[in-house]
């Protein structure tokens, strides 16, 4: 009766759910870095948000053409009956080609490229920031994984401590230490740790299905899996710092501050389209029947001014004006949500390191020794059923509860890095 059963210290519990190794799966694990990269390369939604800043690019194209030039051909005088009975069709024919050309004025074809150009990088960073939220789910369901990957290994390490515990009770029972009543609870007790790996495993496969779903990718869940270091980090920057990285790196800020200098661009355009622009034409004509033989070929000049009495593009000039007081609100707007994006993040990843704190520090080795040392004394007659029972449930909470928070906080690390806008807690 003196075989020791298998015993987790503190230092090997911890260890175990750190490295959370992976299942014997026939395909290395992926690691974070990996993950992202197969996501840029291969995600619909963000590939196809991307075709959208290359169709602004195209749009550039289009608003820096110059106006086409007109061609005018005009033929008249031609006769159509004869004249006292004589016949010559061309004699009085006169033929005009014209040649005009809108000439644009204060600088509009430049400030309609500007403006499109600006448009093109509110299109890239508005792609930006899709990256930035569909990575955060991305990281999300990566995270999902590890921590369901650590649970399934907990459940699988506390089912094979109790089996051992099964095991030995058995031969205490056929000793007559035990009675069988005692036995069969024991043993039912069991029908619980199978029912948590079961479900962990649920958990591990719905988060893979997850994250391949993100990736796009068709590999059978049994041949994917992830790598990375389930763990936290007690180190955080002042929050001070992580404002102003959010306010150098937000890409919905810096979109919002680029539709500001836009709608002054298209302010600017709205007061040029309210300009005059002249067209110049230029002809020669070429008449057989002119009086004057030497004048048979001519050429002329024209100018063509519209008189912009009543449509001088007031209405747009007033439109692109109240447009730049609206950009300069929701910019304002931007920069509020940037801050409370990153104070309430910021929150949350101090509120994990203060609750995993005790949990690494003596919670996880307090319910190691209580359930060892529980486990003893009743296998050993010096402790009741119902002890050593609760010292299991315990065991199994608190080591569940220290899963959990880790996820939590890895978790809360990725809101940390969504709000700045880039990965600053890896």
């Amino acid at each position: 009766m003196n075989r020791v059963f298998p015993s987790l210290s503190a230092t090997a519990a911890a260890t175990l759910l750190m490295l959370a190794p992976a299942c014997s799966l026939a395909q290395q694990g992926l690691t974070w870095e990996q993950v992202k990269a197969r996501f840029e390369n291969s995600n619909p939604a963000l590939k196809a948000d991307a075709l959208s800043v290359d169709e602004m690019r195209a749009a550039e194209v289009t608003a820096n053409l110059r106006p086409n030039p007109q061609f005018t051909g005009t033929v008249d005088g031609t006769q159509i009956a004869p004249h006292n009975g004589v016949w010559q069709p061309m004699s009085g024919t006169f033929v005009v080609p014209a040649l005009s050309y809108l000439h644009e004025r204060d600088h509009k074809r430049e400030l309609r490229t500007e403006s499109a150009k600006e448009g093109t990088q509110i299109a890239a960073s508005q792609h930006d920031d899709l990256k930035r939220n569909l990575e955060f789910t991305l990281r999300a369901a990566f995270v999902s994984t590890l921590e369901a990957r650590a649970i399934v290994t907990l459940a699988r390490a506390d089912l094979d401590y109790y089996d051992h515990i099964i095991e030995i009770s058995r031969e205490r029972f056929k000793a007559g230490d035990i009675a069988q009543i005692d036995l069969d609870r024991i043993e039912l007790q069991r029908v619980q740790y199978e029912s948590e790996l079961q479900g962990a495993l649920v958990n591990l496969r719905t988060a893979k299905i997850q994250l391949l779903q993100l990736l796009n990718d068709r590999t059978p869940v049994e041949q994917f899996d992830v790598e990375g270091t389930f763990d936290f980090s007690a180190d955080l920057k002042p929050l001070e710092d992580f404002r102003q990285m959010a306010l150098d790196t937000r890409p919905d800020l810096r979109a919002a501050l680029e539709a500001v200098q836009q709608a002054q661009t298209n302010h600017k355009l709205a007061v040029a389209n309210g300009s005059t622009d002249p067209t110049f034409g230029g002809w020669y004509t070429w008449n057989a029947s002119n009086n004057n033989p030497n004048a048979t070929q001519t050429l002329g000049l024209s100018v063509n001014i519209p008189l912009r009495l009543f449509d001088r593009n007031q209405g747009e000039k007033q439109r692109t004006a109240i447009d730049i007081g609206r950009s300069q609100q929701a910019t304002e707007a931007a920069r509020a949500q940037v801050f409370g994006d990153v104070d309430s993040a910021y929150a949350q990843l101090e509120s994990s390191i203060t609750l995993l704190k005790p949990f690494k520090e003596k919670y996880n080795d307090q319910a190691t020794r209580v359930r060892d040392t529980m486990s003893y004394s009743y296998l050993h007659g010096g402790a009741s059923l119902m002890d050593f029972l609760n010292a299991q449930s315990d065991f199994r909470q608190v080591q569940l509860a220290y899963a959990q928070l880790i996820g939590t906080y890895l978790t809360a690390a990725g809101q940390l890095n969504l709000a700045v806008g880039r990965e600053v807690i890896p």
